[in-house]
């Protein structure tokens, strides 16, 4: 069974933490620091929207990969996980949304 593209790509990312950064994208993110992250982020969710509205099923794609991509390497950089993510996921199963975003503090 192949393992899942998302752990895959975790642990990839993980390796490259702290690599020269001449080497490899990734460390050149990490080399920038979390706020170039975050706006690499941004750039690659405007990005995103724009391919969906566009309906380039292949373009969203792309940009949807990317997105996940640059979200896996902020959170790395936070020191957080996709399993962080799915545990608050896993939280919030069979929680309405509304109340959900309701509850939230702020």
């Amino acid at each position: 069974m192949a393992a899942d593209p998302f752990t895959t790509l975790e642990m990839t990312i993980a390796a490259r933490r702290g690599a020269d950064p001449a080497s490899s994208y990734t460390a050149q993110l990490f080399a920038k620091g979390r706020a170039k992250i975050a706006q690499k982020l941004g750039e690659e969710a405007v990005e995103t929207v724009i391919a969906a509205v566009s309906g380039d099923h292949a373009q969203l794609t792309s940009e949807a990969a990317d997105l996940i991509f640059h979200l896996l390497v902020l959170l790395a950089d936070a020191g957080l996980s996709l399993n962080d993510v799915r545990a608050e996921l896993a939280r919030r199963e069979g929680l309405s949304g509304l109340k959900e975003k309701a509850g939230r503090p702020g």
